[in-house]
C-alpha cells in the first residue's frame, strides 16, 4: 500500500489512468444500476453478491448450459440471459418467438442489435455503407429472382474450385481438412455471383475477404470490453487488420468496378450497344449478370455520386463476402461430417435421387431439379438444425421510447435487447424426436406422411375440398424445406427479417453438396468429431479431416 502511494505521489500521470480503468470496470460489472425487468438471471446463485456480474462470467463460459437451463426450468416465462462482451438479453419464452418476429422495426430493430453487437461503426471502414445498406435490397430481390438463371455459373464454379482442391484421383483416398477447403470453395462459388470471373479465382482478393470476414468479429470482441468512452481512441488500433484488409480487397476490386461502370455509361450513351446488351468491348458483350453489376444499376439510378464510387461498390461486396461466407461454409462443412458418419446406404440413397431427378430433367442441373431433391434438402436441413450457428434467435433491440410490454407481461425497457430460445428448441425431442441424432431423411420424411386435413371433406369429391387438401398438402411440404423458417426452426432467423439470402445460399449448399456426393466417395468416420462452443456461437470443428476420393462414374 506504501509502495502505491510512493507511485502515486512521484509518478501520478502513470498510475492514475491505471485507477480510473480498474474503477470503471468494477463500475461496469459490480455497481452499474439496471433498469432490466426484475425476472429470473440465468447463471446467478440465490443470495449471492453482483449476481448479474458473476451469471454473465458463467454464461459466457457454458453457454450450452445457460440456454438449456433458461429453457428447462424457466420454458414458459421470461428470463436475463446475461453474456460477457455481448448483451444482457430479455430472453423469451418460446411461445412468444412469432410475437417478437412480427414486432414492427419501429418498437424493436434487428439492424440496431446487429449493429450494437458487431460495433459495426468501428469495425466497418465506411459506416455509411451500414447506415445505408442499399445491398440487402438487392439480395432479398434481385438474388433471390435471379437464382434459376445463376445455376449454371455455380455449377461451372464447384466444378473447378472442388476437383482443384480435392483432385481427380480415382485410385487413392486423399486426406482433406473439411472446413479449410469448403470455406475457399465456397469463398470463390460465391464471388462467381458477386463480382464473376475472373476476379473470383483471384486468389489475393478471396484472402482479403476471408480475413476481413474474421476481423469484424474479433475487432468487435476486443471493443466490447473496453469502456464505450475510450472506444473512439482505441479502435484505430484495434481495427487495423480490417484497414488493411478493406484497402486489399478495394485495390483489386478498384480497376474492375472502373471499367464497368464506363462500359455502363457507354451503353446508356449509345441506344445500338444498350439494345445489344454491350459491354465495354462493344456491342457483342454480353452484360454480366452478377451482384457486382446489379449494385452499378442500382448506384446510377440513385443519382447520388457517393453511391457509384468505386470504393462504395467494392464495400458493398466486401460487406456481402463477410455476411455470407463464414456461415454457408459452417453449413456445408457440418453436412459433410454428418454425411461420413452416416450409414453408407444413405449415400446411396442420395445418389439415387439426385440421378433420377438429372435424368427426369434431361440431364440439367437447374432450380427445378434442385427443389426435387427432397432428401438432399433434407441432409441440410436436419444438418443446419442438429449444428445450428444460431443459438439465440430472432434477437431485437428495443427502440420504442418507454419501452415494450411482452404478451406475457414483462416491460422491457428501450435499449434492451430481446431474443428466443433456439438452441434448446432444435434439440426438444417433443419437436424432434430422438433429436441429438444425425437422421438425414427426418424431414423428407416429414414431407411423404399426409397433411392433417383436420375434418372430412365437406365438398365432395372433386370440389373444392379436394383444392383445399392438395394446397393444405403442398404448403405441409413446403414447410419442411430447407430455406422455411418458423418458431420451430430458427437456423435463417425467422420473420420478415429471416436471412434475405436464404433461398440463394440453400440452392447453392444443395447444388455443391450433390456434386460431391455424385463425384466423390467419402471414406467414413468411426465417430464425429466434436462441434465447439465460442462464447454464444457453435462452430464446426476446424481442423477435421475427411479422406475422399473422386468416383469413377463422375457426373
Amino acid at each position: 500500500m506504501t509502495a502505491l502511494l510512493d507511485l502515486l505521489e512521484t509518478r501520478p500521470a502513470v498510475l492514475a489512468p491505471v485507477l480510473l480503468a480498474v474503477a470503471y470496470f468494477v463500475y461496469q460489472l459490480f455497481l452499474r444500476p439496471t433498469n432490466l425487468p426484475d425476472i429470473p438471471i440465468i447463471g446467478a446463485r440465490p443470495g449471492e453478491w453482483f449476481p448479474l456480474a458473476r451469471a454473465r462470467l458463467r454464461n459466457t463460459r457454458d453457454m450450452k448450459t445457460a440456454t438449456e437451463v433458461a429453457y428447462a426450468q424457466h420454458r414458459d416465462r421470461a428470463v436475463l440471459l446475461p453474456i460477457a462482451g455481448a448483451q444482457d438479453f430479455v430472453q423469451l419464452p418460446a411461445r412468444e418467438t412469432q410475437w417478437l418476429a412480427d414486432q414492427p422495426d419501429s418498437e424493436v430493430d434487428l439492424h440496431e442489435q446487429v449493429r450494437d453487437a458487431l460495433l459495426l461503426d468501428f469495425t466497418v471502414m465506411d459506416p455509411r455503407l451500414i447506415h445505408e445498406p442499399l445491398h440487402q435490397k438487392l439480395i432479398s430481390t434481385v438474388l433471390t429472382r435471379e437464382t434459376g438463371n445463376l445455376v449454371p455459373a455455380l455449377l461451372d464454379e464447384i466444378r473447378f474450385s472442388v476437383d482443384d482442391l480435392w483432385g481427380t484421383d480415382v485410385d487413392g483416398f486423399r486426406e482433406v481438412c473439411a472446413y479449410d477447403t469448403m470455406r475457399r470453395i465456397i469463398g470463390q462459388v460465391t464471388n462467381r455471383v458477386f463480382v464473376g470471373l475472373p476476379l473470383c479465382r483471384n486468389q489475393e482478393l478471396l484472402a482479403a475477404g476471408l480475413a476481413y470476414a474474421q476481423d469484424v468479429p474479433m475487432g468487435s470482441t476486443v471493443l466490447q470490453f473496453t469502456p464505450a468512452v475510450v472506444r473512439p481512441l482505441l479502435a484505430p488500433l484495434v481495427t487495423l487488420p480490417n484497414r488493411l484488409h478493406t484497402r486489399k480487397f478495394y485495390s483489386i476490386m478498384r480497376p474492375e468496378v472502373e471499367r464497368r461502370l464506363a462500359a455502363f455509361s457507354a451503353r446508356r450513351a449509345d441506344p445500338e450497344k444498350q439494345s445489344n446488351g454491350g459491354g465495354g468491348g462493344g456491342g457483342d458483350e454480353k452484360e454480366p449478370n452478377d451482384f457486382l453489376q446489379w449494385s452499378i444499376a442500382q448506384a446510377v439510378a440513385l443519382g447520388d455520386p457517393y453511391h457509384a464510387r468505386p470504393d462504395t461498390i467494392s464495400g458493398r461486396i466486401l460487406l456481402l463476402n463477410f455476411a455470407s461466407i463464414h456461415t454457408s461454409s459452417f453449413a456445408i462443412t457440418h453436412a459433410l461430417l454428418d454425411l461420413a458418419c452416416t450409414a453408407p446406404e444413405h449415400l446411396d440413397e442420395l445418389r439415387a435421387e439426385i440421378a433420377a431427378v438429372l435424368a427426369a430433367h434431361g440431364g440439367v442441373w437447374n432450380k427445378r431439379a434442385l427443389a426435387a431433391m427432397e432428401k438432399l434438402d433434407s441432409v441440410m436441413r436436419e444438418s443446419a438444425r442438429i449444428n445450428s450457428f444460431v443459438t439465440l434467435a430472432t434477437a431485437r433491440k428495443v427502440v420504442k421510447k418507454g419501452g415494450i410490454v411482452t404478451p406475457s407481461g414483462v416491460r422491457v425497457p428501450q435499449g434492451a435487447v430481446m431474443c428466443a430460445p433456439s438452441y434448446p428448441v432444435f434439440h426438444n425431442p417433443e419437436l424432434y424426436p430422438d433429436p441429438y441424432e444425425f437422421k438425414p431423411f427426418r424431414f423428407a420424411e416429414k414431407r411423404a406422411a399426409p397433411a392433417a386435413t383436420g375434418g372430412e371433406d365437406k365438398e365432395g369429391e372433386g370440389g373444392k375440398g379436394d383444392k383445399n387438401k392438395e394446397q393444405d398438402s403442398y404448403v405441409q411440404r413446403a414447410r419442411q424445406a430447407f430455406a422455411t423458417t418458423s418458431p420451430e426452426f430458427t437456423a435463417f432467423g425467422h420473420g420478415r427479417h429471416a436471412c434475405p439470402g436464404r433461398f440463394f445460399a440453400s440452392s447453392e449448399l444443395k447444388l455443391m453438396l450433390a456434386y460431391i456426393i455424385m463425384n466423390y466417395d467419402i471414406e467414413q468416420l468411426e465417430q464425429r468429431p466434436s462441434n465447439f462452443w465460442f462464447g454464444m456461437n457453435r462452430l464446426p470443428p476446424m481442423k477435421a479431416t475427411i479422406r475422399v476420393r473422386r468416383r469413377k462414374m463422375a457426373v
